[in-house]
This record gives C-alpha cells, sequence and structure tokens, in this order.
C-alpha cells in the first residue's frame, strides 16, 4: 500500500491538467507550462479537479512507480501555480557573484573568475554580490543549477567560507590552538 501514491492530487484554480496518449501529462498554469512522459504501467486520470493516479498490480516495481509518479505529478502542479526558489549566501571576504548576460560570474577565492551558463528555463538573479536567487516551475532544474552553483565551493567547517544556501547549518569545527603546545 503506498500512501503517497494513493493520495489525491487537487488541482488549483488557474490550472490545466491534461493526460494524452501514452502517459504525457500536460499541466498549465500562470507561470508556465511543463510537459512530462510517464511510464505505462501507470493510470492517470484527472476528473472533478483531481488528479489519480493507480497502479494495475502489487509488483515491486510498479509499487515504487506509483509513489514516484503521483509525487512528480504533484511538484509539476505546485510549479506551474508558484515558483520554485532557492536562494544562495556567498560568505567570505572578497567572494561575490555578478550576472552578466546569459551568464552567473562568481569570485571565489580562486585565481580566476568562474562562469556559469545559465539554463533558458531557469531564472537567476544577484540582488546583492552576496545573494543568488533561483528560480523556475520545473523544481528539479531549479535545485540541480542551485547544487552546481554551491559545488563550485562548498562550505567550509573552520572559517565557514563558501556557497551555501539559505536556511543551511554548517557544522563548525574548533581548529588548532596554541594553547595545545606545552
Amino acid at each position: 500500500m503506498s500512501r503517497i501514491g494513493n493520495k489525491l492530487i487537487t488541482i488549483p484554480a488557474g490550472v490545466e491538467v491534461t493526460v494524452a496518449e501514452g502517459n504525457e501529462v500536460t499541466v498549465k498554469g500562470p507561470k508556465g507550462t511543463l510537459v512530462r512522459k510517464f511510464s505505462p504501467l501507470m493510470g492517470i486520470e484527472v476528473k472533478d479537479g483531481t488528479v489519480t493516479v493507480t497502479r494495475p498490480n502489487e509488483d515491486k516495481h510498479t509499487k515504487q512507480l506509483h509513489g514516484t509518479t503521483r509525487a512528480l505529478i504533484a511538484t509539476m502542479i505546485e510549479g506551474c501555480e508558484k515558483n520554485y526558489t532557492k536562494i544562495l549566501q556567498i560568505v567570505g571576504i572578497g567572494y561575490r557573484a555578478a550576472i552578466s548576460g546569459n551568464k552567473l560570474t562568481m569570485n571565489l577565492g580562486f585565481s580566476h573568475p568562474i562562469e556559469m551558463e545559465i539554463p533558458s528555463d531557469v531564472k537567476v538573479e544577484c540582488p546583492d554580490a552576496n545573494t543568488i536567487t533561483v528560480t523556475g516551475i520545473d523544481k528539479q532544474r531549479v535545485g540541480e543549477f542551485a547544487a552546481n552553483v554551491r559545488a563550485k565551493r562548498k562550505p567550509e567547517p573552520y572559517g565557514g567560507k563558501g556557497v551555501r544556501y539559505k536556511d543551511e547549518h554548517i557544522r563548525r569545527k574548533e581548529g588548532k590552538t596554541a594553547a595545545a603546545k606545552k
């Protein structure tokens, strides 16, 4: 029994969900349109403002697909209704970010600036030199781009310098002290 897979997905006002041949789900909302093809094993039905996902049997693979399919459709609907946002903070002396054209340029303590191409389906803003805001309707694309930016200079535990998520807690280490000498 899949608790997540059996939940109904309510479609909010202003969002339209259609299922085409071959389980291709199209979600249109005020923020944009998302299209995704799902496994033909799953039964996806739109009725009376809700989306229902059903599975044909109790095989392990089918059970796994059931919850995943339902969760992906729910995130598509939520993304088309309101954008997903990830906020990154840059901590460190001389560390900063700026947007020039279609590139995000970051100075992260290396001998050269790091440039990243911004994907077309993701919007990136730098309200100040130490903050990067990534927004978009596709949760996976927003999270992936934010993770790639963070991976350029992960926060280190001694000084806390690097790129981190806004709500991320960094475990700090004490480091060496002069009092240890005798």
